[in-house]
């Protein structure tokens, strides 16, 4: 998005919420322009108008760009499965003499939680109702926090992203995870 659109973007805002703008300097105004040009300079200015417009049906207040951020996450990211549908994937996977084929068949982000094929061995070796409770329920505690924790990091900005990978460079810790 680039300046020009931002001031469209803010244009619209102050039509929708009038009385939230009524006070603001040419200053302020100006200055959260810039910052909503910066915010969103990578995303395309259909997206942003459409999160914002999603917002004003919902919203007795400006939304924030945090709030902008997250409604663009919704619009633009495929839905993910939900805690159950992925642990149901894996646990179909979990097997003792083909656990490097079914790990190897696992989407990425269920390989990380997991961990290595070694661990699908494990669990298979295990009793059914330990599986089917324990370790279901771990399973679907770290789902739950590594979706979120993608999430979060979808909607940071690319120079914070090359900030991230740089100091996982650097300390060898995995991107997205610091």
């Amino acid at each position: 998005m680039t300046r020009q659109e931002a001031l469209a973007i803010m244009a619209m805002l102050k039509t929708a919420y009038p009385s939230f703008y009524k006070d603001f300097s040419k200053e302020e105004l100006n200055a959260a322009v810039n910052l909503w040009a910066t915010m969103f300079s990578e995303e395309p200015i259909q997206v942003v108008t459409e999160a914002i417009k999603v917002l004003m049906c919902t919203l007795k207040y400006p939304p924030t760009i945090a709030d902008v951020k997250e409604k663009i996450a919704m619009i633009t990211q495929p839905l993910m499965m939900t805690e159950m549908e992925a642990w149901d994937m894996v646990r179909r996977a979990i097997s003792y003499y083909h656990a490097n084929e079914a790990f190897a068949n696992l989407p990425p982000m269920l390989r990380k939680i997991v961990g290595s094929p070694n661990r699908l061995r494990e669990w298979a070796m295990m009793d059914s109702e330990t599986v089917d409770s324990v370790i279901q329920s771990n399973f679907m505690r770290s789902y739950k926090a590594k979706v979120a924790q993608e999430k979060e990091y979808a909607m940071l900005p690319s120079s914070t992203k090359q900030l991230v990978a740089g100091l996982a460079q650097k300390y060898s810790l995995p991107e997205g995870g610091v």
